[in-house]
């Protein structure tokens, strides 16, 4: 299976995951600008209400509550980080050599959260109304010619998704906000125990097998077991602007450059009608 996106491979060293020093009022500011334009003209629709049937463009169904600012807000930023994990995802499948010595069942993993996360951010779009503003995205170097580098940034990106949607769960105004925050949260936690799962099948030849992974909070952890969390970890995250502050890096070229990525080439997000693995797994309602 290949998915239609930039298939240039990144040259360099080690991969640091996104950390505090990354981060700047000025940035954070002008990304909570860009976050906050894509719901700008959502106020008057449903909360996610038009998204009930998102596969199906033509049977839109509208909701019984209003969006609010702050969900907006939170809404932007999540589609942000939704085209952030599916440009990711897509490069990984299309041009990381040692996805195609995964087993079988690895490389489903990897396919499947592609069509999830474009399913999360039609969703997303779908109530702001407009596009992400943000469609490059930049990586550290050898993001997707090492594979330790690849798992480290990817299960650092699902820790900050997490914690995002969890910030979601407690802010927003409705309760079908908050039940679909915590639907998608629960995918992406899905997604963080899959990267683990992969780190031990990555082929010795492509530098494996990866008995440890280092995400958000810059600890080497054992990938045994792949589900090592009793409670999904918030991060310490109170508001949305602190949820944005770990994907800067990806997404402004400035911040992108002092942290040390390449940002001699930027990653298109190029979106895609989703094919969901199981219609039982759809969005389908606020009802599931």
């Amino acid at each position: 299976m290949h998915y239609e996106q930039d298939t240039s491979i990144r040259n360099a060293a080690t991969a640091d995951p996104p950390a505090s020093r990354w981060t700047a009022p000025a940035t954070r500011k002008s990304f909570l600008k860009g976050a906050a334009a894509a719901g700008a003209t959502a106020t008057g629709l449903g909360a996610l209400g038009p998204a009930l049937a998102f596969a199906k463009p033509g049977s839109l169904a509208p909701g019984n509550s209003k969006a609010s600012r702050g969900d907006l807000a939170i809404l932007g930023a999540a589609q942000i980080a939704e085209a952030l994990a599916v440009t990711t995802y897509t490069n990984i499948i299309n041009t990381a050599p040692f996805f195609k010595n995964l087993a079988s069942d690895d490389q489903g993993y990897l396919e499947a959260a592609v069509q999830e996360e474009m399913s999360h951010y039609l969703l997303e779009e779908s109530v702001t109304g407009k596009p992400t503003p943000f469609t490059s995205f930049y990586y550290p170097p050898n993001m997707f010619t090492d594979a330790q580098t690849t798992l480290n940034i990817l299960v650092t990106l699902e820790d900050a998704f997490i914690a995002a949607y969890l910030v979601g769960v407690r802010d927003f105004s409705t309760p079908d906000l908050k039940v679909t925050a915590a639907r998608i949260m629960g995918i992406e936690s899905d997604h963080r125990t899959l990267a683990r799962v992969v780190g031990p099948g990555v082929a010795g030849g492509d530098g494996g097998p990866i008995e440890n992974i280092t995400g958000i909070q810059k600890v080497a952890e054992s990938v045994d077991p792949p589900n090592n969390n009793g409670y999904e970890r918030t991060l310490g995250l109170t508001n949305i602007s602190q949820a944005v502050e770990a994907l800067e890096p990806f997404a402004v070229k400035s911040v992108a450059e002092a942290a040390g990525f390449d940002v001699s080439h930027p990653y298109t997000f190029v979106p895609f009608t989703p094919t969901l693995p199981n219609p039982l797994g759809e969005f389908n309602s606020f009802a599931g």
